[in-house]
């Protein structure tokens, strides 16, 4: 799945927390969030120098609270791709050693064919997608 594959599956699918999610989609929607919210966070450097809150201060947090939902339902089902709960999320509250642990659950290779969590996602399935 390609970067602008990835990005539409990841917003149109922005409530979807169930079914699998490829290491490619994950990924290149993270790599999606990461440039959209530095954008607005570079340009704020200049406003934040005096102490106000200004436009892009503003649009980066709108930004954020708008990707907000779409990467929880992306991480939530990158982790059933590699037959894991969900509730492995809140490993994230272990300062440290948790976020390193879901970034090695995020990169592992997700099981081959179906799990407990769904089938593995097919070219046919993709393509469906985005019709």
């Amino acid at each position: 799945m390609g970067f602008v594959e990835a990005v539409k599956s990841g917003l149109k699918n922005y409530v979807t927390f169930s079914g699998r999610a490829t290491r490619s989609e994950f990924w290149w929607f993270a790599l999606f969030q990461f440039i959209v919210i530095l954008v607005p966070a570079m340009l704020s450097i200049s406003e934040r120098a005096d102490g106000s809150f200004g436009i892009f201060s503003t649009l980066q947090l709108l930004i954020s609270l708008g990707l907000f939902l779409p990467s929880l339902a992306l991480s939530f089902r990158r982790l059933h791709d590699t037959n894991r709960s969900a509730w492995w999320l809140l490993i994230s509250l272990v300062p440290l050693i948790g976020g390193i642990v879901l970034l090695v659950f995020y990169c592992l290779k997700g099981t081959e064919g179906p799990n407990k969590y769904g089938g593995g996602p097919t070219v046919a399935q993709i393509a469906e997608t985005f019709q």
